[in-house]
C-alpha cells in the first residue's frame, strides 16, 4: 500500500512539473467526458420526465384489456370472422373471480348524431357508454350522474358535457338541457345531469354501456379497465385475468391485449437504454482520442526520464515498481481529466437546460445520478489501464545500463 501511495504521488509531481503539457495532451479526455456527462444526464432527465408524465396521466394501478378484431395474413391486417369482447355481464363475472381488491369499469365510445325528441336538428357527438363505477376525473356540475341500479336496470337516462348542453338549447342556459330527451340510435334518453368540459372539443354524451346493443359492442369492443388498490397487485391481478378468459372466453385470451402502465413504463426505460448505448459510444470517440494523448504523454515521459529509471533499477527497484509508477501516473492524468471533463460537463448541462426550457416550455430538468458518475470513474480507471500498459511495460522493460548510459 506504501508503495502505491508512493507511485501516486510520484505521478502527481511528474504531471505538476508538465501541467500546461499533459492538460493538452488529456483534452480529449476532458472533451469526451464532458460530453458524455451531459448526454448521460440529459437522457436521465428525459427518462424522469418520461416517467412522471407516465404516472402523471395514467395509473400505474391500472390493468387496460383490449379486443384485438384484427389478425396478420400474410403481412396484411385482416378483421377476424369471430373474436371475444366483454360486455357489462361477463367483465362483471370477470371482476367477481378476482382474489385481490380492484376497481374496474368498461368503456365504449362512438361518434355519431342525436337530436332533441322535438327537434330534427342533427347534432354530432362523441357517444360513449360506461359500466359502474364512473371515471374518478368525472366531474359534474349540474344534476346528476347514472347510479349502478340504473346500468343494471338498463334505465334510458344519460348525462352530458357543458359543450352539448349548449349546442343542444341554443341561448337558453346549460342547465335547462336537464330533464330533456334526445334521441340516439332509436333509443329516447333523458338528460339527467351536465358534467364539466375540461377543455372538450366537441359535444359529448355518456350513458350506461348495458343500453349499448351487441351489435355496436361487436363492432367496436369496448375497452375494460382493472384498477389494484396496491401497485404490487398488478402482476397478479393480471395472471388472473388471463386465467379467467382461457376458462370461460371461447378463444381464450388470444383475443386480447392486456396492457400495463408498468409496461409502458418499461418499454420507456428500454428505448432510453438504447439511446443511452449509442450516444455513448459515439461520444467514446473523443474518450478513445483522449487515452491516445494519455498514451502519448507517457511514452515522452518514458524517453524524458530514461535515465532516472535505469538510476531506479540499479538501486534496486524491481520492473513491478517501475510498472506500477507508470501505471498509477497513466491511471492519475486520466482521472484528472475525466474530473475536468466532469465539472465542465455539470457545468455545459446547466446552460443547456435553460435554453431547452426557453424553446420548448417543457418543465424538464437534468438529472445527475450515481451511474454517471459510476461510469465516469469507470472509464477513468479503463484509460488510465489500457493506454498507460504499453508505456509502462516499456519503461519496466528498460535495461539500467543501457538507460544510464544514453545520458
Amino acid at each position: 500500500m506504501k508503495k502505491l501511495l508512493f507511485s501516486f504521488a510520484t505521478a502527481l509531481q511528474n504531471i505538476r512539473a508538465r501541467f500546461f503539457h499533459t492538460v493538452l495532451s488529456i483534452l480529449g479526455i476532458v472533451i469526451g467526458v464532458a460530453a458524455l456527462v451531459a448526454i448521460l444526464s440529459l437522457i436521465d432527465g428525459m427518462e424522469e420526465y418520461a416517467r412522471n408524465q407516465i404516472s402523471s396521466t395514467t395509473s400505474l394501478k391500472a390493468i387496460m384489456l383490449q379486443t384485438e378484431p384484427y389478425k396478420t395474413v400474410n403481412d396484411v391486417r385482416v378483421r377476424k370472422e369471430s373474436y371475444d369482447y366483454f360486455d357489462h355481464a361477463s367483465f362483471g363475472r370477470m371482476r367477481a373471480a378476482l382474489t385481490k381488491p380492484a376497481t374496474g369499469y368498461l368503456y365504449w365510445r362512438q361518434n355519431s348524431e342525436i337530436n332533441l325528441k322535438a327537434d330534427t336538428r342533427k347534432t354530432g357527438t362523441l357517444i360513449s357508454g360506461t359500466t359502474f363505477p364512473l371515471h374518478p376525473d368525472l366531474k359534474l356540475i349540474h344534476g346528476r350522474a347514472f347510479t349502478e341500479a340504473e346500468v343494471l336496470d338498463k334505465q334510458p337516462v344519460a348525462f352530458i358535457n357543458q359543450l352539448l348542453a349548449k349546442q343542444l338549447v341554443g341561448k337558453q342556459t346549460e342547465q335547462s338541457a336537464i330533464g330533456r330527451e334526445v334521441v340516439y340510435g332509436g333509443k329516447i334518453l333523458k338528460i339527467i345531469g351536465i358534467s364539466e368540459d375540461k377543455d372538450a372539443q366537441s359535444g359529448q354524451l355518456l350513458m350506461p354501456l348495458s343500453l349499448i346493443p351487441d351489435s355496436a359492442l361487436r363492432a367496436t369492443p369496448p375497452m375494460g379497465i382493472v384498477e389494484a388498490t396496491n401497485v404490487e397487485d398488478v402482476p397478479i391481478l393480471k395472471t388472473e385475468i388471463e386465467t379467467w378468459m382461457k376458462a370461460n372466453q371461447k378463444h381464450g385470451a388470444s383475443d386480447f391485449m392486456l396492457i400495463t402502465n408498468e409496461q409502458r413504463v418499461a418499454q420507456v426505460a428500454k428505448g432510453f437504454l438504447l439511446f443511452r448505448l449509442i450516444m455513448g459510444l459515439i461520444v467514446g470517440i473523443s474518450v478513445l482520442v483522449g487515452g491516445i494523448g494519455v498514451m502519448n504523454v507517457l511514452l515522452i515521459s518514458v524517453n524524458e526520464r530514461t535515465v532516472e529509471i535505469g538510476v531506479r533499477k540499479a538501486l534496486g527497484a524491481k520492473k513491478r515498481d517501475i510498472l506500477w509508477q507508470f501505471l498509477s501516473e497513466s491511471i492519475t492524468i486520466s482521472t484528472f481529466g475525466s474530473l475536468l471533463g466532469l465539472a465542465l460537463g455539470i457545468l455545459s448541462t446547466m446552460v443547456i437546460i435553460p435554453i431547452i426550457k426557453a424553446l420548448t416550455d417543457v418543465p424538464f430538468q437534468v438529472a445527475y445520478t450515481w451511474n454517471t458518475f459510476g461510469v465516469i470513474v469507470v472509464v477513468a480507471m479503463l484509460i488510465g489501464i489500457i493506454f498507460g500498459t504499453y508505456p509502462a511495460m516499456r519503461a519496466a522493460r528498460l535495461d539500467p545500463v543501457e538507460a544510464i548510459r544514453r545520458e
